[in-house]
């Protein structure tokens, strides 16, 4: 059995696929997420055409952690989240249980594993954007990959997945994944605060120019922590730079081959916004900041960012392009 710990968009449509696969599993999570799916049942779909229905009767949802131990959990919950459902995990699996943090940021695995010490916690990843539709409808708007540290336990999930043409890739490093996966998710708060959805905001050159401007400032921190992140697209973190600041008809034309994100893709953090919960900033931007003091940097741009997006509920309206970059004072 695999037990989703945190049914949102990440842990409902992970584990709609591993039960689509022939897999047995266990959703749980909050009574808003868990409603509309005892109702509406789930359904999958991407932006290639995937459309998966699991009927309401044969999804297994708690709000709480059932008694049957699980083969392997799947940490999903935000990251704001992680200390709290570790500490609930401790306390209900058996010693050595394997869970893998399917999460946003840089060292959540580490973080639950001081919280939970009994337990086995590996570090994982997503690499493509999930919009909820509401209904009990989950959407993959982009294109990606699953990562995940190499263990035995995970090698059948691996091949469920393979089911359902999505790789997992199982790595001895995780760390250079992570970074490069952040810094795709700096575009998160510009996306957020934007007010629009993913690929319109990125047609936008001056949103494109913000998001540059928070990358380039992680790269120069990534490299004097002699990080070298993992290439996510099909370009590597350096000339993603460049494509971001061409002229907006031709990153059109470079965009159609890079980047696959189709109409309904937006930010979970947009989501989060619009519904006055807590968000990830300080796991995107804060952990930019966190690395740059360790190497005796300062990270300004990404610290700018982090307190627009905190005092969105004071503003609560969207920045304009020349609204963002000047606010970012860039």
């Amino acid at each position: 059995m695999v037990l989703v710990m945190g049914a949102g968009a990440v842990g409902c449509f992970l584990g709609g696929l591993l039960q689509a696969s022939g897999q047995s599993v266990v959703f749980v999570g909050r009574s808003r997420v868990l409603e509309p799916l005892a109702t509406h049942g789930l359904t999958l779909t991407d932006l290639d055409g995937r459309q998966n229905t699991i009927a309401a009767d044969d999804l297994r949802l708690f709000s709480d952690l059932p008694s049957e131990p699980p083969v392997v959990t799947l940490l999903c919950v935000k990251a704001g989240a992680t200390l709290a459902a570790a500490q609930l995990l401790e306390s209900s699996l058996p010693a050595g249980s394997v869970v893998v943090s399917m999460q946003n940021g840089v060292g959540q695995a580490a973080l639950a594993q001081s919280a939970a010490p009994s337990l086995c916690f590996l570090d994982g990843m997503v690499s493509f954007n999930i919009a909820n539709l509401g209904d009990g409808r989950y959407h993959r708007g982009t294109a990606g990959f699953l990562a995940a540290t190499d263990h035995p336990v995970l090698r059948p999930v691996a091949e469920a997945f393979k089911l359902q043409q999505l790789k997992l890739r199982l790595v001895a490093d995780m760390r250079p994944i992570q970074w490069g996966k952040l810094l795709l998710n700096l575009n998160n708060p510009v996306n957020a605060l934007s007010g629009m959805p993913l690929r319109e905001e990125l047609m936008q050159a001056g949103y494109r120019r913000c998001l540059a401007a928070l990358q380039e400032e992680a790269l120069n921190v990534l490299r004097a922590a002699a990080i070298e992140p993992a290439q996510l697209t099909a370009v590597t973190p350096q000339k993603f730079l460049r494509v971001l600041r061409l002229p907006t008809f031709l990153f059109r034309l470079v965009a159609r081959k890079a980047l696959k994100i189709d109409a309904k893709a937006r930010s979970s953090m947009a989501d989060d916004l619009s519904a006055g919960r807590l968000t990830e900033i300080a796991w995107l931007c804060g952990q930019v900041q966190r690395l740059a003091q360790s190497v005796g940097l300062q990270a300004p741009l990404n610290a700018r960012m982090q307190a627009l997006v905190e005092a969105w509920p004071q503003r609560g309206a969207p920045y304009s392009p020349s609204q963002l970059t000047q606010a970012l004072g860039i």
